[in-house]
């Protein structure tokens, strides 16, 4: 299969283009750096230096490329640790998450390609809705929070727009909600901030989250070129409470046990999105993924996965 992959020198692209290529799948991997080229050429893929934001040139792109099929993982993620300022932080990804995702959209759909998978997100957006399963882990037929902190809101409307698009567009649209993301250099912002003392545990750490290891997001975009379409969490068998992952992490790192800030002195801090996505998400559930997109996480457990699978980037401490 000819496959044209947006962004891929991202986090989880960087892991995508070998497990397609492995796969026998032909791949054209878009970057927005010319320095970047030689590093999709090692990879074993053909590198397009793109601007996604620009329709013109995705729209020629993706003709030139004649793919089968459109993985979007375009993100704009490095460096994202501001959760005050959440919506501010994630302005560039927002755009790719709505124009970038219209322009790979009509692009697909005037060069007649029929299978489109893209990137989202699972986790804080579904992390307060009402639900009659208390304590139980979210799964796609869930809601998303009708009442986000109010600067998470441009972000959740980001993620909506996409997911809606995807779905409904005239083609087989498969999206992916991944877990908070770790492993190589998805760590690195946050074995950062634990071993500056900067990420402390809040309130009670009660609030769970699900993760996803790159290598495992990256597995679940190859099974989705053959997967039914639909909407597919990508997490790991362990949501477990923010207080357990980040100690956990710092471990891991070599850092020192996070401390612990009540609630009230870490809003001014953090915001009103911090204290929530470390107080009150909810987990994720993932055996639609298991059962429908085909897909086994080869990290089943974060646990396992912080002892030997971080891989952080430049661990110089």
């Amino acid at each position: 299969m000819r496959v044209f992959l947006a962004g891929a020198t991202g986090a989880v692209g960087r892991r995508l283009v070998p497990q397609l290529v492995r796969a026998g799948h032909h791949v054209v991997a878009t970057t927005r750096s010319e320095a970047k080229v030689d590093v999709l050429w090692n990879l074993g893929a053909e590198p397009v230096v793109l601007d996604a934001l620009d329709a013109a040139a995705v729209g020629e792109a993706v003709a030139k490329a004649e793919p089968d099929a459109i993985v979007h993982q375009l993100t704009a993620l490095t460096g994202q640790s501001d959760l005050k300022h959440f919506d501010r932080t994630f302005a560039e990804t927002n755009r790719l998450r709505t124009v970038g995702t219209d322009n790979l959209l009509a692009a697909a759909q005037a060069a007649g390609v029929r299978r489109f998978v893209a990137q989202s997100f699972a986790g804080w957006p579904t992390g307060r809705s009402p639900s009659n399963r208390p304590g139980e882990p979210t799964t796609e037929a869930d809601p998303f929070d009708p009442a986000p902190p109010k600067h998470q809101r441009e972000s959740l409307a980001a993620i909506r727009y996409l997911e809606q698009a995807v779905t409904t567009a005239p083609l087989e649209g498969v999206v992916l909600r991944y877990g908070l993301l770790y492993g190589p250099v998805a760590s690195d912002d946050w074995v950062r901030l634990l071993r500056k003392r900067r990420l402390p545990i809040v309130g009670d750490g009660g609030g769970v989250w699900s993760m996803t290891h790159v290598d495992d997001a990256a597995g679940a975009a190859v099974a989705a070129l053959t997967a039914p379409a639909g909407v597919y969490n990508v997490v790991d068998d362990d949501p477990a409470p923010v207080r357990e992952i980040l100690i956990a992490l710092a471990a891991a790192a070599g850092a020192r046990r996070p401390s612990r800030v009540p609630v009230w002195l870490a809003r001014p801090l953090a915001g009103e999105v911090g204290v929530s996505m470390m107080t009150r998400s909810r987990g994720v559930a993932n055996a639609k993924a298991r059962r429908e997109l085909g897909w086994t996480p080869q990290w089943p457990t974060w646990r396992e996965g912080f002892r030997h699978g971080l891989g952080i980037a430049g661990d110089a401490r």
